[in-house]
């Protein structure tokens, strides 16, 4: 038994030595071939990602396209706000994924303002703050992977975009976290009243689904757990509000699991605004509508919006320039079973880009670019430059249309609480169900790196408690 388990051992550690021996020295690469045909991807999110990780690059030349030189591993960014998560723990470079493809992919970090489809190329504009004498360019495609996801929905509300803080990107997080510190210090500044002590600790979240919950929920965690030891004086008059326009929150999962949520937060005193729609924002308070139709004036010191999706200009712009009776969207792009865009030629669209029957989700991105991966796998050997069309559309049909089979939903609601929706019939939540959240999220981290140090966040967490330095 003691030979079996050393045996165990030196094989678990011989395979983890390689696999960290292997992320840190990739292999060559083909170079690029003119003979074959060139895929552009818009986007470094987990749709751009898992086609990505999935396509077998020798048979394709590759450019990526994004903003941001990064994947974000989006479901703890919540986490990030309150400090319980390093931001860099959950942010992946894309070159560690593009530099293992077997053919040389071109990494373009920028923003891409326009889709010529009749010429097939798109318009790439330079976003750093160091800008070099070529800022421009347009780079042809033969297949164009709209991947660049969706923006924050503000729903015309006056005032979002001048006083609110979004939660979608790594510098939203770190907004929240400078202005979370910002109104305690300033609530702590000799002389303040108590009303503007009061106003500035409302902490005010609107939108009920995951994303706002699970910030409440950090939210809830950091001043409960960290803020009670070394802001005493201010511990008791902190307030957090969640306003939902629906009935409930968390509309996606089960009732049972809708009524767990709300009863746990009313227990961990953060308020709930259901049937609550906010009709316009001011610098220091936001005026809702109740069920009633009456208007209320709420005073707020951080006001997060955590609401829906709307499209990106780029994308809203390739709307215009298809046809209108294909393309009548304006959340997003219209596809058929196989994901390609409807009116389009050569393009594929996935994830919060597109406008399609299922929900906006990172689980639905991820299978679509991984789907998609598939299908150009499939045709890969015969699509060169000569390839007969009809051969290369009878394996696409071949593959198959694209077919999603929801794997479930998790949510943290603080506390070391979270809830499950399986689709086995399995509604669940409580502390076992943390963990399950937990293991569930470090097992869907892009690397061993990630892993490893998301693990030690909250290892660090748990030992010393939160940093409540400003930045």
């Amino acid at each position: 038994m003691r030979v079996g388990f050393y045996t165990t051992l030196a094989v678990g550690s011989g395979a983890l030595a390689y696999e960290l021996y292997t992320a840190r020295h990739p292999p060559a690469q083909f170079a690029w071939d003119p003979t074959k045909k060139t895929i552009a991807v818009l986007g470094s999110g987990w749709a751009a990602t898992s086609f990505l990780s999935g396509l077998d690059t020798e048979n394709y030349n590759v450019v990526v396209v994004s903003p941001r030189n990064y994947f974000l591993f989006t479901p703890l960014l919540p986490s990030c706000t309150v400090g319980t998560i390093e931001l860099r723990s959950i942010m992946q470079p894309m070159r560690y994924l593009t530099r293992f493809k077997k053919r040389e992919v071109l990494f373009v970090e920028g923003d891409c303002k326009e889709i010529d489809n009749e010429n097939q190329t798109i318009h790439v504009v330079d976003n750093s703050e160091i800008v070099g004498q070529v800022s421009e360019q347009k780079i042809p495609y033969d297949y164009l992977i709209v991947a660049c996801g969706a923006e924050n929905a503000t729903f015309g509300i006056p005032g979002v975009h001048e006083h609110a803080c979004f939660l979608k990107e790594a510098w939203d997080a770190k907004k929240i976290r400078t202005r979370l510190m910002d109104c305690l210090e300033t609530a702590a500044f000799p002389g303040q009243t108590e009303d503007e002590i009061r106003r500035i600790l409302h902490m005010v979240v609107v939108g009920g689904g995951p994303t706002g919950v699970e910030y409440a929920a950090e939210l809830h965690d950091f001043l409960h757990e960290d803020l009670l030891d070394w802001y005493p004086d201010l511990a008791g008059k902190i307030k957090i509000t969640l306003v939902e326009a629906m009935p409930h929150v968390l509309p996606m999962f089960s009732k049972q699991l809708i009524d767990y949520t709300e009863k746990h937060f009313a227990h961990n005193k953060v308020d709930i605004l259901n049937n609550t729609a906010v009709k316009k924002v001011n610098q220091r308070d936001i005026v809702v509508q109740d069920a009633n139709k009456e208007l209320h004036t709420i005073p707020y010191g951080l006001l997060v919006w955590a609401t829906g999706n709307t499209a990106r200009p780029v994308v809203q712009n390739l709307i215009k320039s298809l046809p209108s009776t294909l393309q009548n969207q304006r959340r997003g792009l219209v596809v058929n079973d196989y994901l390609s865009v409807l009116g389009a030629q050569g393009i594929f669209g996935l994830g919060d880009a597109t406008a399609t029957k299922w929900a906006p989700t990172a689980q639905v991105a991820s299978r679509q670019g991984a789907y998609l991966a598939r299908v150009f796998n499939t045709i890969g050997p015969m699509d060169d430059k000569s390839a007969d069309a009809a051969a290369v559309k009878a394996a696409v049909e071949w593959v198959g249309p694209f077919k999603y089979e929801h794997l479930g939903s998790l949510a943290y609601i603080g506390g070391d609480r979270a809830i499950a929706d399986l689709p086995i019939g399995v509604h669940i939540g409580g502390a076992l169900t943390y963990y399950f959240w937990r293991s569930a999220y470090l097992s869907n981290l892009f690397s061993m790196r990630n892993r490893v140090l998301v693990a030690f966040d909250w290892t660090k967490k748990t030992v010393f408690g939160r940093d409540i330095s400003r930045e």
